[in-house]
């Protein structure tokens, strides 16, 4: 029986061990939550910080190989487990090019990789400067530590710089400054390559964003076949640029003129990808469980169109789902609740997803169910 350690024990760690579960998998996982969504079925929980080297030296001890289901965790301890001889999948190597996202641009750029145009930002100063090189308005970022719109700030025009500066702490942040592109489409691609070098990628996402959030997933997007194939091949330069190992995620932007521009990558499964679970014929999760344990891939290609559609808590209190009954009076739906015992605004609490004949039939129906559903 193999051994996998997870590093956080939220809903991707939860679905995770929910897949792998189905190959007689055991998971422990490592979260300072002690009931965390992944707390009530992994067979093992330290709970512990997620900057605490000895408790993640203690869940790799325990396991055959060590993966995350954030990117916001200690290159180091990961580098200290690999020189100790444990497998850790994404690789340190991986998530050191990925978690500070200028250097994440700056090596997606050096592997000739199409990226926004983007400065690094050490003062006040530097934001001036850039009105040369950008136009209004152009997104001030930090560098580490952002999600979900946190870490961002919109510069709007000359007047704006100076509170978007305060805004994202004033230098206390290493920042960067990126051009605003006026794009076409926001998509993603799920890619992924195992530890025998066997790859795999998912098909075209298309994202609707509310508040900087993830609202809505549709699957194929609707995007031209030559915007596809671009995707499609950018995802495979990723995979390779970074050396991956297990689920990437790559957040694209579809230009005007039908081009391909990496947003962000994300080393591990993904909120836009849980789609995947009914739409395809092998969700990420497994995808990732079998990768990182050397296990041939499965097939990617998506069964028929689907939509998924984000439960985002709008107020504070005990979390408690109300309208499950009425949800599923449409038929196709799937309801994911993660188990988070508080809501709070802004946070993801769970899921729905509903495949169709049609992109439009499915989208009614998880809209349907979305509808009826709220928290106490």
């Amino acid at each position: 029986m193999k051994k996998i350690g997870i590093i956080g024990g939220g809903q991707l760690g939860k679905m995770m061990i929910l897949d792998g579960k189905r190959l007689d998998t055991q998971f422990s996982i490592l979260d300072p939550t002690e009931h965390c969504p992944a707390h009530s079925i992994a067979d093992r929980h330290i709970v512990a910080d997620f900057d605490d080297v000895d408790a993640i030296i203690r869940l790799a001890e325990d396991v055959d190989v060590v993966t995350y289901e954030f990117e916001h965790i200690s290159v180091e301890a990961l580098r200290k487990l690999e020189a100790a001889g444990h497998k850790v999948y994404p690789s340190s190597e991986t998530l050191a090019h990925i978690q500070n996202k200028l250097v994440q641009k700056r090596w997606l750029r050096q592997h000739d990789i199409p990226v926004p145009d983007f400065l690094e930002i050490t003062s006040l100063e530097d934001i001036y400067a850039a009105e040369s090189q950008f136009s209004y308005p152009m997104i001030l970022k930090t560098c580490t530590g952002g999600y979900d719109g946190k870490g961002n700030a919109v510069i709007a025009d000359h007047e704006g710089v100076a509170r978007a500066y305060e805004a994202l702490g004033a230098g206390k942040l290493p920042l960067m400054v990126e051009e605003c592109i006026d794009f076409e489409k926001e998509v993603s691609i799920l890619a992924c390559a195992s530890e025998n070098g066997e790859m795999s990628v998912f098909p075209v996402a298309e994202n609707v964003h509310k508040n900087s959030i993830l609202d809505e997933t549709t699957v194929p997007a609707v995007i031209s076949e030559a915007s596809a194939k671009e995707a499609m091949e950018v995802a495979r330069a990723c995979l390779k640029a970074f050396k991956a190992c297990g689920m990437l995620c790559i957040e694209l932007f579809v230009t005007k003129e039908g081009h391909i521009l990496v947003n962000e990558l994300a080393p591990r499964p993904h909120n836009s990808g849980h789609y995947t679970i009914e739409g395809c014929y092998t969700s990420q999760y497994e995808q990732h469980v079998r990768a990182i344990l050397g296990m041939p891939l499965g097939n990617a290609a998506l069964i028929r169109p689907t939509a998924m559609k984000n439960i985002i808590g709008d107020h504070t209190a005990p979390a408690e789902i109300l309208g499950l009954e009425e949800a599923y009076r449409f038929p196709n739906v799937k309801i994911h609740i993660y188990g988070k015992e508080v809501v709070k605004n802004g946070r993801k609490m769970g899921h729905i997803t509903a495949t169709g004949e049609t992109l439009e039939e499915a989208l009614a129906e998880v809209r349907g169910a979305h509808k009826a559903l709220s928290f106490k």
